[in-house]
């Protein structure tokens, strides 16, 4: 039977429903449309069934459901990913797997420094679990207020602490994942040494639910720290931006958990956005630094960070700067950082690219893409910030003024290939933090080695043998 048609058959959704109960699983359009389109609205699907377990237990059963009768899943947590890997096709074939009832805070262990999630935990609550043990869970998003840890884990997020932290992959100790035929692997493990074989746990993060559906995960947590110290700053270009970087990092070490860097078009942009949007630092500078570092000894950092900024202007290397005073300061510089995505959405159509090159690339990448576009595309504005101490730039464009939004939509594709191919020039990626899903599935096959697709393929055949999950996404 077609697989629409099964999920829509009598005996197939009171096999649910015996699972699930009917709080588990709806069909209703109102019910499901939410659930069918990506957090812009662009990417819109079609599913005929959105199922909603509580527990692992209930997942896997619906999965041996489904694969049992070649149903087609697409795990999805709080649906903001941007590469359309937690909505649906359009084929109106697959169902879609929402874990956001599942979102208990299992166990806090400040002593072990970790604590154990359900996949349905929104990234907030669970930093928030994290403070009331005075322990930092350092995972941050702009989208954190709705985001979960099993789509964050899925995706392999990188967030604005990446630097110091790591990516979502660096903050994972173990697993609870249900396969395709809806056997469960408990790999809820704390330790911080197994060298009992694969880590098969990092099989599963990044996978976007191709390889298995995450249902809970031992996350690490961190000291919370006692200094934060965030600074503002003024540079001429992104080659000084880096060189300032370097300069950082050599005086202040690991303590800086974020080094961001934007355009001054998106700062004034983001300016006129927000209803109290104020300039950060009194002159006007073609680039914009944002700084933070923090530790969790009790004091000096802030003057040890002011000394090297001191150095820094005396080298050249800023041109003024404003160290946050008080909170309230310190959350108003990064309401800027945070909110160009929003910003830029209500000035025109913007094509977003989340690429990655080494550091030491970055000025090239923003100077030559630039070069590059202002030249072809009259007009156009180039929209370039990012996490410039991971090497990961959004560099996108929007519109020119006097072209229409369609018309400038309509060269996405080639835009978006000399992009990648600047990228690939500077030895980058052209996925830093989103992932693939379906958006960027032609493009890897375009791209990747062989070899690579390959081993990628081979490892899809071998736990999910039927192409049940998410199928259609990365490969």
């Amino acid at each position: 039977m077609d697989a629409n048609l099964t999920c829509r058959s009598k005996e197939f959704l009171e096999a649910v429903d015996r699972i699930t109960g009917p709080r588990g699983w709806r069909t209703d359009d109102d019910g499901i449309e939410l659930y069918s389109r990506e957090a812009w609205g662009i990417g819109r699907g079609k599913t005929p069934l959105v199922l909603r377990p509580s527990s692992t237990d209930e997942v896997s059963a619906l999965l041996r459901l489904c694969h049992q009768h070649r149903v087609g899943v697409v795990p999805q947590g709080g649906n903001t990913g941007l590469v359309w890997a937690g909505i649906p096709d359009k084929s109106g074939s697959l169902a879609v797997l929402s874990l956001a009832r599942m979102n208990r805070i299992r166990h806090v262990d400040p002593i072990g420094d970790n604590m154990t999630v359900e996949a349905g935990v929104v990234l907030e609550r669970a930093q928030e679990a994290a403070a009331e043990h005075d322990r930092l869970f350092p995972l941050s998003l702009g989208a954190q207020g709705t985001c979960q840890i099993g789509g964050n884990l899925s995706s392999n997020a990188g967030g604005v602490n990446v630097l110091r932290y790591g990516m979502a992959r660096s903050l994972v100790l173990g697993l609870e994942v249900v396969l395709a035929d809806g056997e469960i692997w408990n790999g809820l493990k704390s330790l911080r040494k197994d060298n009992t074989g694969y880590d098969l746990k990092q099989l599963f993060v990044g996978a976007e639910g191709t390889l298995g559906v995450i249902t809970a995960a031992v996350l690490r947590l961190f000291p919370k720290p006692r200094e934060t110290r965030t600074a503002w700053l003024g540079v001429t270009s992104p080659a000084r931006a880096v060189a300032l970087f370097a300069f950082c990092r050599e005086r202040l070490g690991d303590t800086i958990s974020s080094f961001e860097l934007m355009g001054d078009l998106v700062v004034q942009r983001v300016i006129d956005y927000l209803p109290d949007g104020r300039q950060p630092i009194e002159s006007t500078s073609p680039w914009h630094v944002l700084i933070e570092v923090a530790w969790s000894l009790e004091d000096g950092l802030g003057e040890r960070l002011e000394r090297v900024l001191a150095d820094a202007m005396q080298q050249g290397l800023i041109t003024d700067g404003t160290v946050a005073a008080s909170e309230a300061q310190r959350l108003a510089l990064w309401l800027i950082r945070e909110n160009p995505t929003d910003a830029f959405a209500a000035a025109g159509v913007v094509l977003r690219h989340d690429v990655s090159v080494p550091v030491q690339e970055v000025p090239a990448l923003i100077d030559q893409g630039s070069a590059l576009f202002t030249e072809s595309i009259p007009g156009v504005r180039v929209v370039a910030f990012g996490h410039v101490g991971d090497g990961n730039i959004h560099f996108n464009l929007l519109q020119p003024e006097s072209m229409a939004g369609d018309a400038f939509r309509a060269l996405k594709d080639d835009v978006q290939t000399k992009v990648f191919d600047l990228v690939e020039s500077l030895g980058g990626s052209i996925s830093a933090e989103h992932g693939i899903g379906r958006l960027k599935r032609d493009d890897l096959a375009a791209r990747k080695p062989a070899i690579d697709l390959d081993l990628m393929r081979r490892l899809k055949t071998s736990l999910d043998p039927h192409n049940i999950l998410n199928p259609g996404v990365i490969i």
